[in-house]
């Protein structure tokens, strides 16, 4: 079997609200929506949102699976989304009036120097912001 190139298509999670989570990622992270797809017979609905086209960027999938409002348990194995912005101190400015929770203040990394912040999605997704002027 010889190795083709890959390349990274899309993240999936789960999200308790499908229209919360979309607004937070188009509205307050810039994210556009790409496509939506619902599955009755699965019960469950798809939105792609993502910074670029599918064809030649990594997109976020949200995934809702219909009456399953009270969520799910995160687990430890996931870590987090990074997304890079040129000012991690504004940009967290900003989200937090509109009422995201940051869950690490803008600062230097340990042991580096590029700076960074978490924040929370609505269904507490950690998303790191990483400067990149």
């Amino acid at each position: 079997m010889s190795l083709q190139k890959f390349r990274l298509l899309h993240i999936m999670i789960r999200v308790k609200n499908l229209e919360r989570s979309v607004h937070f990622y188009t509205k307050l992270l810039g994210m556009k929506e790409l496509r939506r797809r619902e599955a009755p017979e699965g019960k469950y609905t798809l939105a792609f949102v993502g910074y670029g086209e599918e064809v030649d960027a990594t997109v976020l999938e949200l995934t809702y699976n219909w009456g399953k409002d009270d969520g799910y348990d995160l687990g430890t194995g996931f870590g987090h989304l990074a997304l890079g912005v040129p000012d991690v101190a504004a940009t967290c400015t900003a989200l937090r009036k509109e009422g995201v929770k940051i869950t690490r203040e803008p600062g230097p990394v340990k042991f580096g120097t590029t700076v960074i912040a978490f924040i929370e999605d609505p269904d507490g997704y950690k998303i790191e912001l990483v400067e990149r002027p």
